[in-house]
């Protein structure tokens, strides 16, 4: 099963940015998660097309089961 951690924020028009991260490791914390997200924030690491980011919305993991039915050469 592939997870990946999404990190949402809200951008200067008031517009969602999403920074997707794979494989996050298996014991993250909400004090971890919350800690990465204020770095990115007060570092300005990521502007988008709608300014800076400016506030934190939510951060979840998302699991994705992948199964091939046929595979063609």
């Amino acid at each position: 099963m592939e997870t990946t951690l999404q990190l949402v924020f809200l951008n200067q028009e008031a517009s969602s940015f999403t920074v997707n991260l794979a494989n996050p490791r298996a014991n993250l914390t909400v004090a971890d998660v919350t800690a990465v997200m204020d770095l990115i924030l007060a570092k300005n690491i990521f502007r988008s097309t709608g300014g800076m980011l400016t506030a934190k919305v939510r951060a979840r993991l998302v699991s994705r089961d992948t199964v091939d039915l046929v595979t063609f050469a």
